[in-house]
């Protein structure tokens, strides 16, 4: 009888992922053949803390450095008694100074990832815009909830303002940038740098950005969020960021750059988003918002587009001109 029993749920549970598996195939046909891969047929969410604890165990495997940028390693003083914040500084051979800086944070939905897995991003923009790229190491959810990613991003942006004449960087051209939750707090933190006037940003670059934790709230996504990022997936990262799950009510200020209600006098932007990303609707929300309030914002949507398919996909056309348009608008934004 239990044997009968384990074969009849082992069908259904079979059947149930056929289904799943059919689903998804269907919505690749939105997809460009060149993003397209066997993987993405299976649905991934990334819902609990024990997940998140195995995953952050794992070794960290560092992406490889373009030839002619030298990486190090600082560690910088953290934020009102905070722990010190561990940063990557990037250094392109021949550099001028002094020139622009970018201050670079990476994804992971606020509760994984790893600045040594951005080598390869870090070290091509800062080759490409003979610029000097920082990448923060910051605390990460459930285990340091908001303010603590914050504040370490801040602590970044602090030292690198500080330090600037040491590193050969002009102080008004340093800009900030991210994916992903980099993005969310990239975005973030220009807010939080232009209401304390201590150290300026003059420019925000934010890649398919975790911009509102309201999209937690909707239940109808409009065919978007399929792939790579889910809606299961931003429920718990913004639930674990937060402290508590998403509610109609504003958390507290700097936590979700969407909730902000005066964008006037933010630094210019540039915001690149998929049209088949979870945070697409968010996105086209922000940069409207940005624009309605005085400020340029370049917005780049990719058709057929989901989340994270530039770092499957590097050198896919669609992917190489996605980047391209971020690139461009840095070089402007940092040119001296």
């Amino acid at each position: 009888m239990l044997r009968t029993a384990g074969i009849a749920g082992a069908a259904i549970a079979g059947t149930a992922l056929a289904r799943i598996v059919l689903t998804r195939r269907r919505a690749l046909a939105a997809v460009p053949a060149e993003l397209r891969h066997p993987l993405l047929l299976l649905p991934v969410h990334l819902r609990s803390a024990a997940v998140v604890r195995l995953l952050t165990s794992l070794p960290v495997r560092p992406s490889a450095l373009v030839d002619g940028v030298e990486a190090g390693h600082r560690v910088v003083a953290g934020h009102a008694g905070a722990p010190p914040v561990a940063v990557h500084v990037y250094e392109p051979h021949g550099r001028e100074r002094p020139s622009g800086a970018l201050l670079w944070i990476h994804g992971g939905g606020y509760v994984i990832g790893d600045p040594a897995t951005y080598h390869d991003v870090c070290s091509s923009i800062a080759a490409e815009l003979g610029v000097l790229v920082v990448s923060v190491g910051y605390r990460l959810a459930p285990a340091d909830p908001f303010p603590a990613g914050l504040d370490d991003c801040y602590s970044a942006l602090a030292w690198l303002h500080g330090h600037a004449g040491e590193l050969g960087v002009d102080p008004a051209r340093i800009a900030v940038a991210g994916d992903s939750a980099g993005g969310g707090l990239a975005a973030c933190l220009a807010q939080l740098a232009h209401d304390r006037g201590e150290v300026p940003v003059a420019f925000q670059a934010l890649v398919y950005p975790m911009l509102d934790d309201r999209t937690v709230l909707r239940a109808d996504h409009a065919g978007t969020g399929m792939f790579v990022w889910s809606p299961a997936s931003n429920r718990f990262g913004w639930s674990a960021y937060l402290g508590h799950e998403p509610t109609v009510e504003a958390p507290a200020s700097y936590a979700v750059a969407a909730r902000r209600d005066d964008l006037t006098g933010l630094p210019p932007a540039w915001i690149g988003v998929g049209d088949l990303d979870l945070f697409h609707a968010e996105d086209i929300a922000y940069a409207r918002r940005l624009r309605e309030s005085g400020v340029p914002c370049d917005l780049h949507v990719v058709p057929g587009m989901y989340h994270g398919a530039d770092a499957l996909f590097r050198r896919a056309p669609v992917m190489t001109g996605f980047r391209a348009s971020m690139i461009s608008a840095l070089r402007s934004a940092l040119a001296g």
